[in-house]
């Protein structure tokens, strides 16, 4: 219901919104990158990612139990990340400033976001692994604890503790790892999720695949039936990040009913910021982070893509006193087009990729 509720409001009011948009002449600015087709998008409605926090923030309010941690998290991810996307937005469309908001205050707005998830993960009460004795069988009653642990295949029991990362630390200093790491994280993603949204259906259909994979090990995971099965973790309440993330699913494709190429609207920073951001804290509360680099590939790639390109850039002229580039240009989907590969079928290579990554990740499952 979550997944269908979702997708009538992107689709429904989508529309609605676009119309809004034009009436109002809330266009995107474009810079002449010198990609073919690049400037016919100018003047195309900016500022889409309302439609997907609509799309995200009803269903779960409708049909998840808001007073669970997890939802709460996601919820406040959701708001927090949106708003910061909203004001860079404005700052492009209404103040006519193409820079929008100062990178550093993206950057501090991110990990304030990532404190307070880190530090909540890591204290919170509720946030409890079940543990069941050996011998007992998993319909008994499970003991609940607080535990540092997360999941990583080809470990000892699929699980690695973080409280380990730095043997001679001691035991107290372990939520101080645990909260940098998080930081990192949703900083990283959330603007891979930003750098990916430059091609219209990129950001979007990455996400829904991503999303969808997550929704499987939420829901895995918030069974003991099936975790014990599979020898996963067992996270009580986390069932309900499942109605979460079919809700993101949902808003995500139908966001691309509007979004898929040639778009009649984009997102904007309003959306790509927060889908980076939801994704990365969703990873987090399945305690999946660790498989980020291989489940959010196409983000971290996009994302590495132009810090490669930047570096040596700068090393050559440093050295050479002339910059060279690794490609033709970043990040990495403007390469291709460079390339003069068409729009549709970069995306569409691009999804594929997503879509092996995410039946990779999924593997690990069974993988020991």
């Amino acid at each position: 219901m979550a997944a269908v509720v979702s997708l009538l409001i992107t689709i429904v009011f989508g529309r609605k919104l676009i119309d809004f948009l034009q009436k109002k002449q809330v266009g995107e600015t474009i810079r002449d990158l010198g990609l073919e087709g690049q400037m016919e998008k100018k003047g195309t409605p900016t500022m889409g990612g309302l439609i997907i926090i609509a799309g995200i923030l009803i269903p779960t309010l409708l049909f998840a139990r808001i007073e669970n941690i997890y939802i709460i998290l996601l919820i406040t991810t959701t708001i927090w990340l949106g708003g910061i996307g909203f004001i860079d937005d404005y700052i492009k469309i209404f103040r006519k400033n193409k820079d929008g908001l100062a990178g550093k205050f993206k950057i501090f707005g991110q990990v304030i976001l990532g404190l307070v998830v880190g530090l909540t993960l890591f204290f919170h009460q509720d946030v409890v692994i079940g543990v069941f004795p050996d011998g007992i069988d998993v319909a008994d009653t499970y003991r609940e604890v607080k535990s540092t642990s997360t999941t990583l295949p080809f470990f000892k029991n699929n699980e690695f503790d973080y409280g380990k990362i730095i043997p001679f630390l001691d035991d107290n200093y372990t939520w101080l790892v645990y909260t940098l790491f998080v930081i990192f994280i949703v900083t990283a993603i959330s603007n891979g999720a930003n750098i990916t949204d430059g091609i219209d259906g990129l950001a979007a259909g990455t996400t829904a695949i991503i999303a969808l994979t997550l929704a499987v090990f939420a829901y895995l995971s918030g069974r003991h039936d099936f975790s014990e099965y599979l020898n996963v973790m067992y996270i009580p309440d986390l069932g309900e990040l499942t109605i979460f993330s079919a809700a993101l699913v949902g808003a995500c494709i139908g966001f691309l009913w509007y979004n898929a190429f040639p778009a009649q609207v984009f997102m904007g920073d309003t959306g790509s910021l927060s889908l980076g951001g939801i994704v990365a804290v969703l990873a987090f509360c399945v305690r999946k982070e660790l498989m980020i680099p291989l489940l959010c590939g196409i983000f971290i790639i996009e994302n590495l893509s132009v810090i490669i390109q930047v570096s040596y850039f700068k090393y050559t002229r440093k050295r050479f006193g002339e910059g060279r580039r690794v490609f033709l240009m970043s990040p990495l989907h403007h390469h291709y087009q460079k390339k003069n590969i068409p729009e549709a079928k970069i995306v569409t290579r691009f999804w594929i990729v997503g879509i092996l990554l995410a039946i990779m990740s999924l593997a690990t499952l069974k993988l020991r």
